[in-house]
């Protein structure tokens, strides 16, 4: 057998390229550019037919070995006369046990090198070099490492995107039990990317890999039961699996100290997304704080100090001891340093909540929900949780969560907590794909952000699902078919406006109203500029909605009515007041063209209409008459 030279080969060129990953940034954009130019399609379907027939071929040799070994027990068993069919069994099995002990443990620790790279990596070359080991233990039928593979595949790590060859990488892994296969396969049949689009088939993935611990199957789920996505809408059972969900987040919360991650819109401006600043460019003392905030008792004290005699630029605040108080509560709570003490737990504790300290709200909330050092008592539990919640404080969100799915100390509401679960099961480590979407867009790598943006969309995130669509609805995507677009794009942001998202609602009017991915509908259009015009007051909508009730397009037509909306767009947003006055003047030109006509020409005009004596666009040439007569009156007016 020859090693999985070819897959290293390419990831060690990967490596070198990365240099010069910013020169080559510029040529992206050059038309029939394929990020499979270093590793091309052949290459890697060799490297996964090389890795699915390697295991077939192991048994190959396992049977030739044990032939060999069999014959050379059985010749000593026949010189010594003894003919023990019970020993040769057992000498087989050995061998054959012990052959594949080495064989896997050596997977094992080329794969656990490959993780202890990827941790430590600050680069992309360090990173590559991680992929170099999950290859060779990959060569060597180590799932994890296989699965590492097909991820990389799929999401175009390191410009390696090939679809069809992660989904026959995957397929072989599904068949082998690995529940992240089962979870990608659902997800690519759900979408139909490089699969037939099946949301049956995909329910049945998803079940399966939820079944064997798939947290993302969990969340995908829950969002469906919740939603009502291709299942009958089930509070209950969404429940269910956002609370395992939930339960496993809210474990790692009180473990690690983990920065949550900047969910950036790709619906913003775009001189907005020029920079990334907004994500990591943290300010140090901001930074300080959050880590503060977390528990790091030594910045704590740093930070107490610093605002008790007003060093580093900070401002002298005897009151900024709020942290220094909580970090106090936790010394006397945990025991460290000091006899563990509830009751000055409870007192430090008590004067940083006083002070709107979100940590120590919760820290109080904890303390009377579990009764440590105090009666339990759940409505003042409830009360901390709450205040503490509205910061924006993980675990106390959590702890609500779980009063509102017991009913313990409030009336029970299912739908209050799965919506609460939910909040905390989106702060899990897939989070982090938002940051690599968004590098991947920036970078112009469309086809690799939507896959993660899609992902994200697939489990439940609001912004995954409003980026998703935006992307999709530009036409730039390769990995689907440009008639599924618009009908994909429509379905993400019915999904966002349902959950509260404005911006998609006006947009699912507009996709009614022009026909995009759907046939065209002005009554449907106005509903949705209706629903986004009262609950969300958007100025967009009101002008839309304005401008079909000037028409009559899909509602009955009212002049009135679209003047008070042209001018609540205007209030409501200064943006909208330029394009209000022309849509305004425009309507009483043509108003009081309309009234010289009644009455002055009545029987003359009586037959005539403006679309047959102006044609279709005149009420652009009204709105160009006006521009020229304003232009005019300007110029006479300096002059």
């Amino acid at each position: 057998m020859k090693p999985l030279s070819l897959l290293i080969e390419i990831l060690i060129i990967l490596g070198v390229i990365i240099k010069n990953i910013e020169a080559e940034r510029h040529n992206k954009k050059q038309k029939g550019r394929n990020v499979t130019t270093q590793v091309s399609v052949n290459e890697v379907k060799q490297f996964l037919s090389h890795i699915l027939e390697r295991r077939k071929l192991l048994k190959v040799i396992y049977q030739r070995e044990n032939a060999l070994v069999k014959r050379k027990i059985q010749r000593k068993l026949r010189i010594k006369g003894i003919q023990n069919k019970d020993l040769s069994k057992r000498n087989k099995n050995y061998l054959r046990r012990q052959a594949k002990k080495n064989f896997t443990d050596e997977g094992d620790q080329l794969f656990k090198t490959g993780i202890k790279i990827l941790q430590q990596s600050k680069s992309q070359k360090q990173k590559a070099e991680a992929y170099v080991f999950f290859a060779k233990a990959a060569d060597m039928g180590n799932l994890k490492a296989m699965e590492k593979m097909a991820d990389a595949l799929l999401f175009g790590n390191f410009g390696m995107q090939n679809i069809t060859a992660a989904i026959q990488l995957y397929e072989s892994l599904a068949k082998e039990g690995s529940y992240k296969a089962q979870n990608a396969l659902g997800f690519l049949s759900s979408y139909g990317i490089g699969m037939e689009y099946n949301q049956a088939k995909a329910l049945i993935y998803y079940t399966f890999g939820s079944a064997g611990g798939s947290m993302m199957s969990q969340m995908i789920l829950g969002y469906r039961y919740l939603s009502g996505i291709n299942v009958l809408q089930n509070c209950e059972v969404a429940l269910n699996h956002y609370k395992k969900v939930a339960d496993y987040i809210a474990d790692k919360l009180e473990k690690s100290e983990s920065i949550p991650v900047e969910k950036v819109r790709l619906t913003e401006r775009p001189e907005n997304l020029s920079s990334n600043s907004e994500i990591l460019d943290w300010d140090i003392y901001q930074y300080y704080k959050f880590l503060a905030e977390r528990g790091d008792v030594q910045i704590q004290v740093s930070l107490g100090q610093l605002h008790l005699i007003g060093r580093k630029g900070l401002d002298q605040d005897y009151d900024g001891n709020a942290i220094g108080l909580h970090g106090l509560g936790l010394l006397y709570f945990y025991g460290k340093g000091v006899p563990v003490n509830y009751a000055e737990a409870l007192k430090y504790f008590q004067k940083a909540a006083e002070k709107g300290w979100p940590n120590a709200q919760f820290q109080l909330g904890f303390m009377y929900y579990s009764g440590s050092g105090v009666w339990k008592d759940y409505k003042l539990a409830f009360k901390y949780f709450y205040l503490a919640s509205q910061s924006g404080q993980p675990l106390a969100i959590y702890y609500l969560a779980e009063m509102y799915a017991t009913g313990t100390g409030v009336l029970r509401s299912c739908r209050t907590a799965v919506e609460l679960y939910k909040g905390v099961c989106e702060l899990g480590h897939w989070a982090e794909k938002f940051l690599t979407a968004y590098f991947a867009y920036k970078d112009g790598d469309i086809d690799s952000s939507l896959v993660q943006y899609a992902l994200l969309a697939e489990m439940g995130y609001e912004v995954a699902q409003s980026n998703s669509a935006f992307i999709l609805e530009s036409k730039k995507v390769k990995i689907l078919e440009k008639d599924k677009m618009y009908p994909m794009a429509l379905l993400l942001w019915n999904r966002a406006a349902i959950q509260g998202n404005a911006f998609a609602r006006v947009k699912i009017g507009d996709y009614h109203y022009y026909g995009y991915g759907t046939k065209k509908d002005y009554q449907t259009a106005a509903t949705h500029y209706s629903i986004a015009a009262d609950k969300y007051h958007s100025a967009q909508a009101m002008f839309n909605l304005a401008y079909m009730y000037e028409h009559g397009l899909g509602i009955a037509k009212d002049i009135h009515l679209a003047r008070r909306l042209y001018d609540m767009a205007a209030q409501t947003s200064p943006d909208a007041q330029i394009p209000v006055f022309f849509a305004l003047m425009k309507l009483e030109t043509v108003h009081l063209l309309q009234d010289i006509l009644f009455f002055n020409l009545t029987m003359l005009w009586k037959w005539v209409k403006l679309d047959n004596a102006l044609g279709p666009s005149w009420d652009l040439f009204v709105i160009g008459l006006i521009v020229a007569v304003l232009i005019f009156l300007l110029r006479n007016h300096y002059w």
